[in-house]
C-alpha cells in the first residue's frame, strides 16, 4: 500500500477514536447526572453536627443525593427530564427534551413501581412549578397511567410531601382538575423571589429561621454560615436554586425584613448577628417552624428542645388575639430592633 495511502487510513483511525473517547465521555457525564435527579426525599439524612445544627437542618439534610436535590439540575436524555441551570441569574436553559406529561408517561411505562411513579409525579410537580404552569389532575393521571390510577391520591401526597418538606411550598387543590403550589410565606412570585420561572427560596428561609431560633433567638453571621456550609451552601458561591447565597439572605431577605441584620452588641472588632424580622413574626411562628422541621425530620415538635419555648409563644398570641391592639407579632425582650440594624455590606 503507498506510503500516502496508509498515512490517510491512520489519521482517519485517530479521528474514529477520538470520536469515541468524546461520546463515551459525554455517555458517562449523562449516566452520572441521570444518577442525581432532584429529589426532595433524599435530603431527608442529617450529617452527624451539634445538637442545635441537628434539629434546625432537618430538612436541608446534606446526603450525597441531597446536594444532587439541591443542585437540581439535570442533564438526560430521557423522556421527561428537563435541563435546567441556576434561576437566579435568570439563566435557565430550556428543557433538553420533552417534559410533556406523554414524556413522564413514557419513562413510567418502563416500570411499574409505585416508588417510581412517586419520583416520576414529584419531578412533574417541581417541574411545572418551575415553568409557572398549571398542574392538571389529567397529567397527573398520564403519569400514573391505568394501572395506579386507584393509587392516585397516594401517590400525589407522598409526592407533594416530599416537595414540601426540602422546598415549604404546599400543593392546593384550586378545584377538581388543577391543582397549585403556595408558599409557606410570602415571599414574593409564590416564593420565587423574582419574577418569572424559578424554584423557591421559602424552604431556605423555613430552615435559616429555625436555626436562629435553636441558637436563642440569634445567630451569628459566622454561626449561620458553618451550619449553611454543611448543605453545601457557601458565601460568594452561586447555588443553582439559591443563586448567590450571600445576597439573597444578607441583602433579599433583610430588605424583605424576613430577617434582621445587625452589629452584635459591644462586639470589637465589629461582628453581625442575623434575628427574626418583623415580616418572619407577622407570617409565622416558632411552633410553625417546629412543626415544619419536624415533619421534615419524620419527628414531632415536641422532640426539639426549643418546643416550651414556641409554645409558651403560642399560648402568648392566642390570649393577645382578642384584645384591642395586641399585636400577633410578638418579639422576645432580647429581639428589640437596633439601631444599628441594617443589610449586611
Amino acid at each position: 500500500m503507498p506510503r500516502g495511502q496508509k498515512s490517510k487510513l491512520r489519521a482517519r483511525e485517530k479521528r474514529r477514536q477520538a470520536r469515541g473517547k468524546s461520546h463515551a465521555q459525554r455517555s458517562d457525564e449523562a449516566t452520572t447526572t441521570e444518577e442525581e435527579l432532584p429529589s426532595c426525599s433524599s435530603a431527608l439524612e442529617v450529617p452527624s453536627q451539634s445538637t442545635s445544627q441537628t434539629e434546625s437542618g432537618s430538612s436541608l439534610q446534606a446526603s450525597r443525593r441531597a446536594s444532587a436535590a439541591s443542585a437540581t439540575t439535570t442533564t438526560t436524555t430521557s423522556p421527561g427530564a428537563v435541563k435546567t441551570s441556576s434561576d437566579d441569574g435568570e439563566d435557565s436553559q430550556d428543557e433538553a427534551v420533552s417534559s410533556s406529561p406523554e414524556g413522564f408517561s413514557a419513562q413510567s411505562s418502563e416500570s411499574t413501581s409505585p416508588a417510581v411513579k412517586v419520583d416520576l409525579v414529584e419531578q412533574f410537580l417541581l417541574h411545572k412549578y418551575r415553568v409557572n404552569q398549571p398542574i392538571l389532575k389529567k397529567d397527573i393521571e398520564k403519569i400514573l397511567g391505568e394501572r395506579h390510577q386507584g393509587a392516585y391520591a397516594a401517590i400525589l401526597e407522598k409526592a407533594a410531601e416530599r416537595i414540601e418538606v426540602f422546598f415549604a411550598i404546599d400543593l392546593k387543590e384550586v378545584d377538581s382538575n388543577v391543582y397549585e403550589f403556595v408558599s409557606k410565606l410570602n415571599i414574593p412570585n409564590n416564593g420565587r423571589l423574582r419574577t418569572g420561572r424559578g424554584w423557591p427560596k421559602t424552604g431556605l428561609l423555613m430552615n435559616i429561621l429555625g436555626f436562629i431560633f435553636m441558637k436563642g433567638n440569634r445567630a451569628t453571621e459566622e454561626e449561620l454560615w458553618v451550619f449553611l456550609k454543611l448543605f453545601q451552601i457557601h458565601p460568594g458561591k452561586k447555588h443553582i436554586i439559591y443563586g448567590e447565597p450571600r445576597k439573597l439572605i444578607s441583602k433579599d431577605l433583610v430588605n424583605l425584613k424576613y430577617l434582621e441584620y445587625r452589629q452584635v452588641p459591644g462586639s470589637d472588632p465589629p461582628r453581625h448577628e442575623y434575628l427574626w424580622g418583623p415580616r418572619a413574626y407577622a407570617e409565622t411562628s416558632k411552633m410553625k417552624v417546629l412543626h415544619f422541621l419536624a415533619k421534615a425530620g419524620g419527628t414531632v415538635p415536641s422532640a426539639f428542645s426549643m418546643y416550651e419555648e414556641a409554645l409558651r409563644e403560642e399560648r402568648a398570641r392566642k390570649g393577645g388575639a382578642g384584645r384591642p391592639g395586641a399585636s400577633a407579632t410578638a418579639r422576645p425582650d432580647s429581639m428589640a430592633p437596633s439601631s444599628s440594624t441594617r443589610s449586611a455590606r
